[in-house]
This record gives C-alpha cells, structure tokens and sequence, in this order.
C-alpha cells in the first residue's frame, strides 16, 4: 500500500477506541510510510486482499488500454509519414518548397519592432558582400540534424568532434512501431546519404517494450516500459571507425632488454556507440554503471520518439528547447516552495511547546 497522505486534518482510532489528537498530513507523511494490514482484524483483513485482487484487475486493464494507445500510435504514424517525407525533402534540397508552402508569419516582437531603415541597411549590406564574394545558394538546409545535436544536451553529451562530419551526411530520423500482433517495441531509423565512413544507408536501433503487470510486483505498474534495446552493425570503410581508435605500447623483453613497439584498437567515445548498447541481462542481475547507462539508452531512445522526431524544426530553431527550459524552471520551482515549506514546518515545530505525541496503535513506522 502507498504512503497514506491526507489533504484535512485526519482522526486514527486506537483498539481500545481512545481518539487521538487530529493528525495532519504532515505528520502522516513523516510517521507513517505504510498501514500494516497486520494489525487488522481478520475479517478485516481479507477484505482488504480482496480490494488487492480488484487493483491487479485493474492493472491489467490499464495493460490493454496501453496497447490500444500503442496501435493508435502506429495508426497516426501513417498519417504522419507524408509530412515527414517532405520534411527530409525540404531538409535535403531534393525538393524546394513552393512560395505558399514558405509563408509563415511570425508572432515574436523582436521581429514585428524592427525599423524599416534597419532592414533597408541590412539588405543593402548583404548585396555589397553578395557581389564581392559570388557563391552558390546552399541546397535544403545544411546541417540541420547535426545543428539538433548539438543543441540538445542529452544528445550534445553524447556527440564528439571526430562525429560531427559524419552526421552531417545524416538525412533524417524516423520511428516505425511494431505490427499488429508482434511483441510491442518501436524502431529509430537513421537514414544517411551516400558518405566516405560507412556503406550502410540506415542505421537502426530497436527499443523492446513491456506493457503488463509484473507479476511479482503488480501494483507498480503505471504503463510500458522499455525493457531492452538491440543496436545494427555498422559496416565502416577502412580506417573511418569512430568507435575504436588505435594506440601505440612498447614493450620490453624481460629477458633480452629489446624493446618493441606493438599497436591495438581500444574503445573510443563516439555517437556511434550508441547503436552498439549494453544489453539487458535475462536475469536482471547487472552492475551498478551497466544498469545506468542501459537506463540512460533508454531515456535518450523515449526522447528521440517523443521530442526529436515530432518536433525537429522546433529544435533546430531552439524553440523547443526554450519550452524545455521553462518546463524544468516550473518544475525546480515547484520543488524550491515544497522544500520552503517543508523548512516552515520544521521552524513551526521548534516554536511549539514539545508535547509527546503517541503513536497510533493501528500505524507502525517502516
């Protein structure tokens, strides 16, 4: 059962039918972390199996309202997919947009307040530099994945220098999501133009995923989850693979005193690594790092799904990621006046005469 909470003053009644002082739920929170069904009586008791019976029911509904969401995802993916492909297209520069599809009206004020004679001059400007330096009209728009990447921390953390000339050959990102039937999970693809690194032209990354009950712990389920992942071999053309790089040892012969310089391949850091993940063990029993770094692949494989794709120009602009940072400032606010509050009660506390406060015989501290 979960920490008992209360949102009134709450009254807790001994066996011996005394009532105690009202009890707050600040009081509760603090004493109480869990109601021991052993001090029941019996029949009391079994009632209360029986509303756990109910509640695992419950789980298992919620399992299969988890899998329809799962089947209307696939379904609006495909009504999705069209304004996906233009988007690579407009991204790539095979396709360029027409005038009506580039209309766009912006709401920010910086741009609506800015002086017509200050427009003038940048425009005249830009002509000067045009006639001085002829150059061509870039295709799409350059770098527009790689310009994601290193804007997002999660995925910037990840990125080193040696990759970034590869992901600039990076097309687009989709996911795909199991078929009807199959186990459930959902695929990243990582779609790459013809480039001098590798021949692959999609890279993937599968996310398998559970969605029921445990069967040892029902009552925490709350929805799918990722429970593995599975990486692709990367076919890489001779000497170009970031993940591995090459180090130089010399060796001395005990007996002889020579001395031999020998070279091998050692792990590298890489972006790359990412499609080669730490497997998920079928006995659950994993080390403390390779437990974190599975849960991070796992954290990073969700955003790509849920933010990266939907909302790639978003990011490209920073636009997300300023919703992003107002998102986590309310959170951290939220978090700041618990704690404030918390810090209150506790001067209240000390302000209060000390008074013993009995124990409620039907609650025991865990």
């Amino acid at each position: 059962m979960d920490a008992m909470k209360g949102k009134g003053e709450q009254r807790m009644q001994n066996p011996g039918g005394q009532v105690d002082r009202p009890v707050g739920p600040h009081f509760l929170e603090r004493s109480v972390q869990r109601f021991h069904t052993s001090m029941l009586p019996k029949v009391v008791k079994r009632r209360v199996h029986a509303l756990k019976r109910l509640q695992v029911q419950c789980a298992n509904i919620e399992a299969k309202f988890y899998e329809e969401v799962h089947e209307l995802e696939r379904k609006y993916a495909t009504l999705y997919q069209p304004l996906f492909d233009k988007r690579r297209d407009f991204v790539t520069g095979t396709v360029e947009p027409t005038e009506e599809e580039c209309e766009w009206h912006s709401d920010r004020e910086e741009e609506e307040e800015l002086a017509e004679e200050v427009k003038e001059k940048a425009a005249i400007e830009d002509a000067k530099k045009e006639e001085a330096v002829p150059r061509e009209d870039p295709k799409g728009i350059p770098e527009f994945w790689l310009t994601i990447f290193k804007s997002v921390d999660m995925l910037s953390d990840m990125l080193q220098e040696h990759d970034e000339p590869i992901l600039k050959h990076l097309k687009d990102i989709q996911v795909k999501f199991s078929e009807p039937g199959q186990p459930m999970s959902f695929t990243l693809e990582f779609h790459f133009e013809s480039n001098g690194y590798f021949n692959n032209a999609v890279l993937t990354k599968v996310y398998k995923m559970k969605s029921e009950p445990d069967a040892s712990e029902p009552f925490s389920f709350e929805g799918p989850e990722i429970i593995d992942c599975e990486g692709c071999q990367i076919d890489w053309h001779k000497g170009k693979d970031v993940t591995v790089k090459t180090i130089k040892k010399k060796q001395k012969h005990k007996g002889r005193g020579t001395v031999r310089t020998v070279t091998k391949q050692v792990p590298n850091d890489s972006f790359f690594n990412f499609f080669n993940p730490v497997k998920a063990s079928p006995d659950g029993e994993m080390d403390e790092d390779s437990e974190f770094t599975l849960a991070q692949d796992f954290e990073i494989g969700h955003f790509f799904r849920e933010r990266i794709i939907p909302r790639a120009v978003l990011y490209f602009t920073g636009e997300a990621l300023e919703d992003d940072e107002s998102f986590d400032e309310e959170e951290l606010e939220e978090g700041d006046e618990e704690e404030q509050d918390d810090e209150d009660d506790d001067d209240d506390e000390e302000l209060e005469p000390k008074k013993e406060q009995p124990q409620p015989a039907e609650c025991k501290q865990q």
